[in-house]
């Protein structure tokens, strides 16, 4: 898959004081989509709906958090063993670590990382 075959919106599609049916947003996108849902100081918390592999890549600047809601989602990391993260599962990768995530099947997460971050790397 390339860098243009992702679904990638950086919009903040809901603001704070805003009720966001996660599931709902989940429900209406095929993978792969992501959609910044909403923004809290500093951060931003990002809906994601994967299967298969993203390229990999690093944050020179940027932290960021993975937090499975449903399905697989096993984080490919350099010099490092691969994490598997299953549902209500999370795992941060540190900024400038070379990484690349896999879902063996649809899997809707969650990513909360510093606003301005390029999802699909520096």
């Amino acid at each position: 898959m390339s860098a243009h075959d992702y679904d990638i919106h950086l919009d903040v599609k809901y603001p704070l004081g805003t009720l966001i049916d996660v599931g709902a947003e989940a429900a209406a996108h095929e993978p792969w989509f992501n959609q910044t849902l909403a923004q809290v100081d500093d951060a931003v918390v990002r809906l994601g709906v994967l299967e298969g592999d993203f390229h990999w890549h690093k944050h020179d600047h940027q932290d960021e958090l993975f937090l499975v809601l449903e399905g697989e989602l096993l984080i490919d990391l350099q010099d490092a063993a691969p994490v598997t993260l299953g549902p209500l599962q999370a795992y941060g990768v540190a900024k400038g670590v070379m990484h690349r995530t896999r879902a063996p099947v649809r899997t809707v997460l969650l990513m909360i990382e510093r606003a301005g971050v390029v999802p699909t790397g520096d």
